[in-house]
Order: structure tokens, then sequence, then C-alpha cells
């Protein structure tokens, strides 16, 4: 094995791997066991003997609670109506406005359903006066998405209870804020009186407080529930790398995964765990419940086709409260519905510093919400790394450019010895050659006096693939980071760059903007169109990297070497503009470095010289 075809193989090794990272990285080896008692899709449909609660008359289904009368969601008739805007909804029943600094909405006194919420802090686009992100949205829109809260009665039970139809009344006077919670009540008119007290803190956490007193003749059992519902399946981003749809930590179950198309075939999934939570992910947002960590619960995940569209649910029941004459039952609900901000979700790591939620609640992996992926335990330090950086320089381009610095430092002792030993391979050269000279139709004897070469000079002829072989975790673990984390998203460098989660935006083949058409919409091959100047850049110091070894004899060799980088430019141009950042810079360092290196080894530095080389020879030709 000679020190040119190790070099060959590790960077047709990486290429391979490059190109089937966007499209296979992170698929399970296996799917998880799926939740023992798959058969729940209704808890149950007779009284059971003895005395016990009764069984609740049915589950919450399609996003809405239970119809007491007809024992089936009103949400699963077909609707009738064409979808209004989200603004005349809104405009359609009273509300209780919510107001805090990073979220916006209201909520419906109609059914008490949280469905009106905005996030203030996050935008449409990088532009800061486009609308900012619709989380929640409410029934008779296009894409309804809220949360709803309630009691479901025993089987059997003809008990009237608070619906999607019910009017509250609010007892409270204004809006929900962080520092004042929202009281709203119901009378039943049967002897059962309602209380909901509704509280949010300064982030993305709502608390839900249900009372119910029983002022009636005779006890009544009654089931606490709690759902998410989206109406709809949502576009996703179709990645293996992601997760978007139903997700959960459901105790010793441990983490479930969902997706749309997953579910759709499933149709109905449950549970019986406690310390668990469970709700929807997009890319960056989420909602979820967060019930006590202590609470039994019947959890779900559902999709049901209500007339033409799919509806999606997370969903739980409690265990039975029998609530006696003169007495009050009491239930409390929690719901996370926001941005997947690591610091206000939580990073479970070691030295992190950012409990978040998982801490301050005590929540089971409530991290998870964003997917760090199998390789978190190099996922999370490199965004902590970088976050770091940020905190200190306020720019994430710059926290790239330093975490590269530090992860060359870090491998610097590998990186030593791989590159003093690919600069003893260039010293070895001449004898290589003389061996092929003087054994020229026996390879056998070849291989053996080459081993006793690289042996008499402790030569690792593998050493060559290690730098390269170093450096594919880390652009791994960037690569999520960069992906999936909020923090990334619409995070400016310098320039032009507005968005270091996005390629560049620049195009050499319309003039990098001197001409106004896109070329990545040219029909059958628009998509190669995309070209930027970091991209380029990356390609360029790509080339000096080649050229720092001496051009192979092999003429296959020599055009391997010379396509590589501007087949790597394209490949790596439709990447997201840090991941391109990082790798033009980690090749510059490579460069210095492996020279430093050489001329430590007394070795000759030839970047120049075949750069020179090069060009002479295509001036000769």
């Amino acid at each position: 094995m000679t020190d040119n075809r190790n070099t060959i193989l590790a960077v047709i090794l990486s290429g391979l791997v490059l190109i089937a990272w966007q499209y296979f990285y992170n698929v399970p080896a296996m799917e998880k066991q799926r939740a023992a008692q798959q058969a729940q899709s209704e808890l149950a449909k007779s009284t059971p003997q003895g005395g016990t609660a009764s069984s609740p008359a049915t589950t919450p289904q399609a996003g809405a609670a239970p119809t007491p009368s007809a024992n089936a969601p009103a949400a699963n008739q077909p609707a009738s109506t064409a979808p209004v805007s989200h603004e005349a909804a809104i405009a359609a029943g009273p509300r209780v406005k919510i107001e805090t600094p990073r979220v916006t909405g209201s909520i419906s006194l109609k059914g008490a359903r949280i469905d009106d919420l905005s996030l203030v802090q996050f935008r449409e686009t990088v532009d800061p006066a486009s609308p900012p992100i619709v989380l929640y949205s409410p029934s008779g829109t296009e894409n309804p998405y809220y949360a709803e809260f309630g009691w479901v009665p025993a089987s059997g039970s003809t008990v009237k209870l608070p619906d999607r139809d019910t009017l509250w009344q609010q007892e409270s006077i204004g809006s929900l804020t962080p520092s004042s919670p929202v009281t709203l009540k119901y009378d039943n008119g049967e002897g059962l009186i309602f209380h909901r007290t509704i509280s949010i803190d300064d982030r993305y956490l709502f608390t839900i407080k249900d009372d119910v007193s029983n002022i009636g003749n005779a006890p009544v059992t009654l089931y606490p529930f709690a759902l998410i519902s989206r109406h709809g399946t949502p576009k996703v981003a179709g990645y293996y790398i992601l997760h978007e749809g139903l997700i959960g930590y459901l105790g010793d179950q441990g983490l479930q995964e969902y997706p749309y198309k997953k579910i759709d075939d499933a149709k109905t999934v449950s549970f019986k765990v406690t310390n668990a939570w469970l709700g929807i992910t997009d890319k960056y947002w989420a909602s979820a419940l967060l019930p006590d960590t202590n609470a039994q619960l019947q959890a779900r995940f559902s999709s049901n086709l209500v007339g033409a569209i799919r509806t999606y649910q997370t969903d739980y029941l409690q265990d039975p409260q029998t609530i006696a004459i003169g007495g009050t039952g009491s239930a409390n609900a929690r719901l996370f519905a926001g941005a997947k901000e690591a610091s206000v979700v939580g990073i479970n790591f070691p030295f992190a510093g950012f409990g978040g939620y998982n801490k301050e609640l005590g929540l089971n992996h409530f991290d998870l919400l964003i997917d760090w992926g199998w390789f978190y335990f190099i996922t999370k330090p490199m965004f902590l790394a970088l976050d770091f950086f940020y905190r200190l320089f306020g720019n994430f381009g710059i926290s790239i450019l330093l975490v590269t610095v530090i992860v060359k430092l870090l491998f610097f002792p590998l990186a030593n010895k791989s590159y003093a030993s690919m600069a003893k391979m260039k010293s070895v050269q001449p004898q290589l050659a003389a061996l092929k000279e003087r054994y020229p139709d026996d390879k056998v004897k070849q291989q053996q006096e080459m081993m006793e070469i690289y042996k008499k000079e402790k030569i690792n002829p593998v050493a060559g693939c290690l730098p390269v072989v170093v450096q594919i975790p880390v652009f791994f673990s960037l690569y999520k980071v960069l992906f999936v984390t909020i923090e990334m998203r619409h995070a400016p460098f310098f320039g032009w760059i507005k968005d270091l989660s996005s390629p560049d935006p620049t195009n050499i083949f319309n003039l990098f903007g001197l001409l106004h058409f896109d070329p990545t919409q040219v029909p059958l091959f628009g998509h190669y169109l995309a070209l930027g100047v970091w991209p380029i850049i990356m390609g360029i110091t790509m080339w000096f990297q080649m050229k720092l070894n001496p051009t192979p004899p092999d003429p296959t060799q020599k055009m391997i070497f010379d396509w590589m980088p501007l087949i790597f430019t394209f490949m790596l141009a439709g990447f997201p503009a840090g991941l391109v950042i990082y790798w033009a810079w980690n090749n510059l360092l490579s460069v210095l470095q492996q020279s430093f290196i050489m001329r430590r080894n007394g070795v000759k530095v030839e970047l120049f010289d075949n750069i020179r080389g090069t060009f002479a020879s295509k001036k000769a030709t």
C-alpha cells in the first residue's frame, strides 16, 4: 500500500460518506418495540363490577373533547364549510389575550382551548419585518392546531361536562401574562362547578389547574385528560437525520418517535406509563404535554381520517377521581408550546449548564425534544462549544472558526503522527520507485520489500487516512447542529451570509446577482447550478491541500486528485453555509499544519512547485 493509494482511498471514502450523509444518516438499525397493550382505542366500554370506579365513556378523539350526548367527538364529522382566515376565526368569539415577551395569542372562551399562539421572537424569513411564526391556529382555519384540557365521564354516566362548545366565563380581568394568571368558570346547572386557572411563564410553559366542586346530590367519577390536536398533514423536510411528528419519552419505554407516515399506518398506539411527556414536534417548534412525573397515564398517539382531513393527536387520561357530595376534585397539567431553544428545553449532558425545563420540572429526558441524533455525545458538546463562543463574540460564524481551531488542537498529537508518517513516506519515494524498477513483474516481492522499508523507517502506511477519518465525525456533528438547532436558524456571519443554516445565497451562474435570474430554476439540471462564493473558496483551499503532495505518477491517481476539489465544491454547495465555512477554514489550517510538520521532518514543501507545475503543464499543452 502506497502513500498515494491510502490518501486516494481516504478521499474517496469520505466523499461517499458525504454523499450518503444527507439521506441515510441516523436511520435506526431497527424499529423500537411498540408499547405493550396495543389494543386501547377505547379505554373500556363497560362498567367494572365490585364498586370500582367506572371506565371513561370515551377518549378524546380528533382534537375535540368528548361530547357526552353522543359519546363521540364532534370533530369526527366532516367539515361542511371552507376554511376561514386566522384573523376571522379569532374574531368569531370571545377570547382572553395572551401577552408575554416571547408568545402572543389568545385563549378561546368557547371550549377553553389554547388555540392561538404566535412566537414573536422568530420570523418566517431573515427579514425582521416578516410575520412571526404562528404555532397554534383555531378550528375552522386551514391548519387547526391546539391544546385542550378537561374531564371525561365514567362509562354510562350522563353527567353534563364542559366540551368544545361550552362557553366559559372569565372571572379574572385582563390578559394572561407571566404575572397575571386567568381564571375561568363553568356551572353545569346540575351540581358541578368547574374552575380553570391558567398561568404562563416568561418562556413557553402553560400551567393549567382544574377544580371541580360537587354541590349536587350524588358523587361523580371523572377522568382528567389533556390533548394536543393537529389537523392536516404538515409539510416536513423529509430528512432521515431529523424527526418530525409525534414524540414522547414514555417512562421505561423510553423515547418514542412516530413520523406522520408511521402513525398513519399504525392508526393508534397506546401506552400505560408514569414519568412521561408527549407531544408533536416540528424542526424548530414543538408542543408537548408535561403531566406530573408521578402521574399514572394512559397515553396515546393517534391518526384519524376526518372526512378528507387527516388529524393527529397526542393525549392522555389520568386515573379517575370520585368526587363526593360537597367535595372537590383537582387536576394539574402543563403545556410546552414554543421554540426548541436548548437553554429553555434543557441539555441533559455533564457540565452542560443548560438545565431548562428538563431540570426545573424534573422531566424525563425532555432534552430529547431536540433531535440530537445517535451521536449526541459529539453533537451536544459541539453545540455547547459553539454557544459558548457565541456568548463571547455574538457571532456563530466566529464560533465555528474558533471551534475548528480547538478541534485541530485537540487532535494535534494524532495529526502530528499522521503527517510525520506521511512526510517519511515522501522521503522514501525514491526507494519505492527503485523497487518497481528492480522487480517490475513481481508484485509480491515489491510488497515484501516495501513493508521492510516501512518497518525500518517506522512508517505507518495507513497514517495518511487518519486526518480525514478524524474529521468526518466532527463534520457530521457540526452539520447536525446547523441543521436541527434553532439557535443556528437565521444566524448571520459577515457580508452576504445572513443565515448559517442555509446554503450560500450567491451564485456564480448569475454572476453573483448581477444577472437577475435564478439558475437553480432551470429545468432538469437547475439543482446543480447552485455554486456560491464560499463553496468556491472551499474548493480552492481543498485544491491547495491536494497540491501539497507530489503529483502522483499514475495517470488515474492524478486524475482523481485533479477532479476531487471540483467534485467536492459542487457537492457541498447545497450544504449549510456554516458547514462550508468550517470545511474551507479546516482545509486552510490543514495546509499550514502539514507544511509545518513536513518542514520539521526535513521534507520539502512542494505546494508552490506543484502549483507552478500544473500551470506550466497546461501552458505547454
